[in-house]
């Protein structure tokens, strides 16, 4: 008896030994030689930019999938409430999305540590009345983004408040919601802090005075039920000082408040063309000789970049004067992007390049200010500004009709009628809108100097030309 138990476990071990034990999440995704994420298309996650896909998740998730040897598949969900469902279905590996961390959702997903913190902001117009606490909500119409954490905090309020009433509205995030807050459309709307750091400079009229909750954390979402294997490695990732470099480094150059040029800017401007300038200026005639360029127009979109620093250099990789990125530079054979002469040749060298692009039928000054807003936003996203143009029975060759259409290009409602997706469409706008005042004022100035020569631009408090 003993002998025959003994043979049936020794049948069992080798039956055991032969069978293979089943790859981790992890294992699969490098066998598989690509990590999906879902996303979703919005200025503080992931669009296509003017040199192709960009955004704070998106550079997070391509440094991961890099750290793990494997291809990055990242795609953007339709509408917010989408992400999760896509995730729980196995049709994503991750979701990173800015997603909040809530109580509900951690019943169903595990959250890596948080990379950002956040607050819910209601937001309203300004002139209208400032809401102060919860009771100043009720009676007003409010819109939130279906599937959103400010939604499942009204709901919160809701028990306290029951005459608390709200739309939830399927959108990718909440820009097109503070477009129809400015729009009249609606009185409040709720959105999140970094959201709404980045969407106030492209709605002014939009005021933020009332803050719901104590704050929340922004983390990256994989499935509970699973092996933690991929989980335990997206943690090392934000733990490593790469990670936390990285994350300091977008929070820098995505949330980094650019200013119009204010009464300041312009003084600012007006003392380095005195002190500045001349060092560059030899440089900046040359190229745009040799490129058919005008002189002062160069240095401009070189004093929008840089400000004439040409030791600028972004923790995202962008230097120089001209601030050429790493991909530029190599396609324009540029070896060194802080090398004055490289940069500047290089950067006249590219707007010719983007300019050649647009149709030779639109006359000038139009195709210049249209090559400008294609330098900043890609030239794909200036075509679809320009379909939408014609598509509202406008000149899609003239500037001052495609810049009023270029900044729909943040709304959904238009985005996704196009082919390229969603852009920050107000950042092109703005670029031109400051090169032209910077090309202007270099002409007043030298008009002026010629005239005469005891010009004087007095210093601004503040000036940063004792750095140099």
């Amino acid at each position: 008896m003993r002998l025959a138990i003994a043979i049936l476990l020794l049948d069992a071990c080798v039956f055991l030994s032969t069978c293979s034990v089943p790859p981790s999440l992890l294992d699969t995704i490098i066998e598989r030689g690509t990590l999906r994420v879902v996303t979703r298309n919005s200025p503080t996650t992931y669009f296509l930019g003017a040199q192709g896909p960009t955004g704070p998740e998106y550079e997070l998730a391509r440094a991961f999938a890099d750290s793990l040897g494997v291809k990055l598949e990242m795609y953007s969900a339709s509408t917010f409430d989408e992400i999760i469902p896509d995730l729980l279905s196995y049709r994503a590996d991750i979701a990173a999305a800015g997603l909040t961390v809530t109580e509900s959702r951690s019943e169903r997903l595990r959250f890596t540590q948080p990379y950002q913190q956040i607050s819910q902001q209601v937001i309203h117009r300004m002139g209208a009345r400032r809401p102060r606490d919860i009771g100043d909500l009720l009676g007003k119409s409010i819109a939130v983004v279906a599937g959103s954490s400010h939604a499942e905090t009204l709901r919160q309020y809701q028990e306290q408040y029951p005459k608390l009433s709200w739309t939830e509205i399927p959108a990718s995030d909440g820009d097109q919601l503070m477009y129809w807050v400015a729009d009249k459309r609606y009185d409040l709307t709720v959105t999140d802090s970094n959201e709404f750091e980045i969407s106030r400079r492209y709605h002014p009229e939009l005021r933020s005075n009332l803050t719901l909750g104590a704050g929340d954390q922004l983390a990256w979402a994989l499935r509970r039920r699973e092996d933690d294997s991929l989980y335990r490695r997206a943690v090392a990732f934000f733990d490593t000082e790469a990670g936390r470099q990285l994350v300091a480094s977008l929070d820098d150059k995505y949330y980094d408040d650019r200013r119009d040029l204010d009464y300041v800017g312009t003084r600012r401007f007006l003392r380095h063309i005195e002190v500045r300038l001349p060092q560059f200026r030899d440089m900046f005639e040359s190229a745009a000789e040799n490129y058919g360029l005008d002189w002062q127009l160069l240095a401009a979109v070189g004093y929008q970049e840089s400000h004439w620093d040409h030791t600028a250099v972004s923790p995202t990789g962008v230097r120089g004067i001209m601030m050429l990125t790493k991909a530029t530079a190599a396609q324009l054979g540029i070896a060194d992007r802080l090398n004055l002469e490289e940069s500047i040749h290089g950067g006249a060298r590219y707007l010719v390049r983007v300019k050649k692009k647009i149709p030779t039928r639109i006359p000038e000054p139009d195709r210049t200010w249209m090559t400008l807003a294609a330098y900043n936003v890609g030239f794909g996203h200036l075509e679809d500004a320009r379909v939408l143009t014609q598509r509202h029975g406008r000149n899609p060759d003239r500037w001052l009709d495609v810049r009023e259409y270029l900044p729909l290009l943040a709304q959904r409602q238009y985005y996704s009628t196009v082919k390229r997706g969603y852009a920050r469409g107000r950042e092109p706008v703005i670029y031109v809108d400051n090169v032209r005042n910077y090309r202007d004022l270099l002409d007043w100035y030298f008009s002026q100097r010629n005239r005469d020569d005891t010009l004087v631009i007095a210093e601004t408090d503040g000036d940063d030309d004792a750095n140099l």
